[in-house]
């Protein structure tokens, strides 16, 4: 799949999730930000970008979790997919989920091991935020878009620095904290299909280690 064709069912998915959804009720960085996030997004190049524009350090959170495969930027096997990709903010048409509800999202992939990790960071204006993260979830746990909104409906009720895990131990998410308004997540996706080499401990602590780093 091509990474504009990745765009266009991200955009499609995220306004069917919203429709759900609104049926249910290492330098120093700057706080966590919703105008921050947002800027940052807008900086990624249409086609994605071959570095994470967020301060994520993947080698120190594996190692500090206790994971001691090998990291890096990108996918496991590099096939040309971007390392970062953005969406919401200066890209969000009139009508998207990330219009009605503005905020933005940066996704960036890592790999630790023979795993891909997948790093998902998003604000909202207004909450939810976890809920537009729904359509990523599914292909990293291989389960259906309903088990997914279950998950996320769970996760929108967690407290800041809560982190909880999918069933099949591959996703997981957190609140983060933001300087001044709106709501914030983290999803990270460890492997593919929910098969993947992290223990959901491993994985849990990973997801603490890399809010840290970002709030």
């Amino acid at each position: 799949m091509t990474h504009v064709r990745h765009r266009q069912l991200i955009a499609a998915t995220l306004t069917a999730v919203a429709l759900v959804a609104g049926c249910q009720n290492g330098s120093e960085t700057s706080p966590l930000s919703l105008k921050g996030l947002t800027e940052t997004a807008d900086g990624v190049p249409d086609d994605g970008a071959s570095t994470c524009p967020l301060p994520y350090d993947i080698a120190e959170a594996a190692k500090t979790s206790g994971l001691d495969g090998r990291t890096g930027l990108g996918p496991v096997e590099d096939d040309d997919t971007p390392v970062a990709t953005g969406e919401g903010g200066e890209r969000a048409e009139p009508g998207e989920p990330l219009a009605e509800n503005p905020g933005a999202l940066v996704s960036c992939t890592f790999h630790i091991g023979q795993d891909d990790v997948h790093v998902h960071t998003i604000a909202t204006r207004k909450p939810n935020a976890i809920n537009y993260l729904a359509p990523v979830i599914s292909p990293l746990t291989g389960t259906s878009i309903d088990e997914s909104l279950a998950y996320i409906s769970q996760a929108a009720d967690a407290e800041a620095g809560e982190v909880d895990i999918t069933s099949s131990g591959s996703v997981a998410s957190v609140r983060l904290e933001l300087d001044g308004q709106g709501d914030a997540a983290l999803l990270v996706g460890a492997g593919q299909s929910g098969d993947t080499s992290l223990s959901r401990k491993q994985l849990e602590n990973l997801t603490k280690e890399l809010a840290g780093q970002v709030q």
